[in-house]
């Protein structure tokens, strides 16, 4: 197997997880959270990072055509903004995936640099960062639906 399938195996089954977390949720659930980190932003932050961080650098990406500028952030005290709803939500997730290829054609994971000039890192080391946030985002989002007896299934790869 050469790493880029193995890369879109493990976007794949992150994004599957990250899919169920946000189904499953219930709607006072997904409302819920003290400002900036409720269920429903933290759910957008990691499909916003992970459509970010699979572009080629910084001047490669385009934004979801409903984005709004401050809903990624998580830190400091971003504006209160209008939720988005799950549905919008999936849909975001449904257009990342669908690109998931041509992200991944794209990448040149030898790359001494990640695009992004906050991250001075090698590209596939940024890959796997990537890979880590949405599991990150997936595990948080996870305790919150087991606190209420809802769990999500566990992916190991998507082949």
């Amino acid at each position: 197997m050469d790493v880029k399938a193995a890369l879109k195996s493990q976007y794949l089954a992150g994004l599957a997880m990250l899919r169920q977390a946000i189904e499953r949720c219930p709607d006072d659930l997904w409302l819920s959270g003290e400002h900036p980190r409720n269920y429903w932003r933290i759910a957008y932050h990691t499909i916003f990072y992970t459509d970010l961080y699979l572009r080629t650098g910084e001047e490669a990406f385009v934004p979801w055509t409903k984005h709004r500028e401050d809903v990624p952030c998580l830190w400091e005290n971003p504006p209160v903004e209008e939720p988005y709803t799950k549905e919008e939500t999936i849909q975001y997730l449904n257009e990342v995936v669908a690109n998931l290829d041509d992200f991944l054609a794209a990448l040149d994971l030898s790359a001494k640099e990640t695009g992004f000039h906050w991250y001075p890192i090698p590209k596939l080391d940024h890959q796997m960062m990537n890979l880590r946030h949405i599991q990150g985002h997936v595990g948080q989002l996870s305790e919150l639906l087991m606190a209420r007896g809802i769990d999500i299934d566990w992916k190991g790869a998507v082949l």
